[in-house]
């Protein structure tokens, strides 16, 4: 693992969930934070509680949908702490259900913060990170990006993406000391379900929420894991042990896995009905 501990960090989506547990993360290593989520009282408290570990925090309230905001966020930070060295593009939002009936205004919604509001943050901050002399970007993906499990369209292909995003910049910046890594969890407790959109049944969202709650590893793991690999320069972070199997089944039977995937969607669903 590198030894190098970063100076500067910039954490998107940090009012809550695994972006505070990212920033906190980053606080305790005595990281200086730019903290920027659209949910300013939120925002603010986190600030708080980043500072007790004796560190500078700015916040950007701000839509990482929106490139102006990017922008003007990386503007503010590189004015008041300077150029960071380690970029997390965390928002994410979540859209689930038959893909004939997500509307084309939650595809867009879910595009805009998952997939563009990581492009945007990436192109805000990379000339900063060329400033620092390098550094990191960790893109938050998801094993749904990896697994593309079934309605759930709008969030597999933003995640992918994502992931594309990551291996592609990974392989252009590496002669510039810059590293970039996609982290793909499955499930632990986070906020992501309150303000998903799309047609979520309410056993779909109650069965969601027990796989998150019994997972042993939670938002404060992955941010460690996270950034401890990110520093290490893997450009594919899977933290969980379902994930890691299931990605590596599907690389080891690329024929087989969309058949056994079907059959597991049938049984789910079948449960489901009978409620």
């Amino acid at each position: 693992m590198s030894s190098r501990i970063p100076k500067r960090a910039v954490v998107t989506g940090a009012a809550s969930g695994l972006g505070r547990a990212l920033s906190v993360e980053l606080a305790a290593r005595g990281c200086d934070l730019l903290l920027l989520d659209i949910q300013e009282e939120a925002l603010a408290a986190v600030k708080l509680e980043v500072e007790g570990h004796g560190v500078k925090a700015e916040i950007f309230a701000g839509d990482v949908s929106k490139m102006e905001v990017l922008e003007r966020a990386a503007a503010h930070g590189l004015e008041t702490l300077g150029p960071v060295d380690f970029v997390a593009n965390n928002a994410g939002v979540a859209v689930s259900g038959p893909f004939e009936d997500i509307s084309i205004a939650d595809w867009e919604w879910i595009v805009g913060i998952n997939m563009w509001g990581v492009i945007y943050g990436c192109r805000a901050f990379v000339p900063q990170l060329r400033a620092a002399g390098g550094g990191s970007i960790l893109n938050v993906a998801s094993a749904a990006g990896l697994l593309n499990a079934p309605r759930m369209s709008p969030y597999n292909v933003t995640k992918a993406a994502v992931i594309s995003l990551s291996e592609t910049l990974s392989t252009e910046y590496a002669r510039e000391g810059i590293t970039v890594s996609a982290l793909c969890p499955t499930f632990f407790e986070t906020k992501i379900l309150e303000d998903a959109r799309g047609i979520f049944r309410d056993q779909e969202k109650k069965l969601a929420r027990g796989m998150m709650k019994r997972s042993k590893i939670q938002a404060g793991d992955v941010a460690k894991i996270a950034v401890d690999q990110a520093l290490a320069g893997k450009s594919t972070i899977v933290p969980m042990n379902d994930g890691r199997w299931l990605w590596r089944l599907k690389r080891a039977t690329p024929e087989g896995f969309p058949r056994l995937a079907r059959m597991a969607y049938e049984r789910g669903r079948q449960k489901l009905d009978r409620g």
